[in-house]
């Protein structure tokens, strides 16, 4: 995908699952989270343009406690692999690169951060619409063994655990197992209203 497609139009395969009720840029439209991933690799340069921009999300207090550990050798993803779940093994093993994404729960004066993760979701974000504009796909996978993570990664325990990104070009639907085929669109959103709210909830 082109920079001028992701900036200026919907895609196709974008175009029959999403619309928007308002105007909007199309890069929110097209950045979707497949599950069919080729096993090109991602360039250094790519990646570290993609994890860059994750690091230039806001945090408190500019904070910045967002953690981004990378596998991209075989070694190394194959210890990621070993603590997805069942389900996310099926399909995130094709992916050239995975992330796991952690956060520090104290500031460096050692209080709690209370926007630790919040921050750190900004960050997943940006990290998703920087890859996007490179025409790279990037999933978000929450179903993974996190105390085996901590333990095979050596995260100390002021870091929470928050998702592993499953990075890297979109590949065949066709070539996914049966049952998570037919999943692999686009998904849309609920009306506006539904979360949108003046003045007070239900108002």
């Amino acid at each position: 995908m082109s920079l001028p497609e992701v900036v200026s139009t919907v895609t196709e395969d974008v175009q029959a699952h999403r619309k928007s009720e308002f105007a909007l840029s199309p890069l929110f439209l097209n950045r979707w989270s497949p599950r069919a991933f080729t096993d090109r690799k991602v360039s250094d340069e790519d990646l570290h343009a993609i994890l860059e921009a994750a690091h230039w999300a806001p945090s408190s207090f500019n904070d910045q406690p967002w953690r981004f550990i990378v596998a991209k050798t075989e070694e190394q993803l194959n210890v990621f692999r070993g603590f997805l779940g069942d389900f996310n093994k099926l399909w995130a093993s094709s992916a050239p690169v995975l992330v796991v994404i952690a956060s520090d729960k104290q500031r460096e004066n050692g209080d709690p951060n209370g926007a630790h993760a919040f921050d750190s979701g900004t960050a997943w974000g940006y990290l998703a619409l920087q890859a996007t504009l490179k025409g790279i796909a990037s999933h978000a996978i929450g179903g993974f063994d996190r105390q085996a993570a901590r333990e095979a990664l050596n995260v100390p325990d002021h870091y929470e655990l928050h998702a592993v990104i499953a990075i890297g070009y979109r590949g065949d639907k066709n070539e996914l197992p049966e049952g998570i085929r037919e999943r692999e669109v686009p998904n849309g959103r609920k009306p506006l209203s539904e979360v949108v709210f003046e003045g007070r909830i239900g108002s």
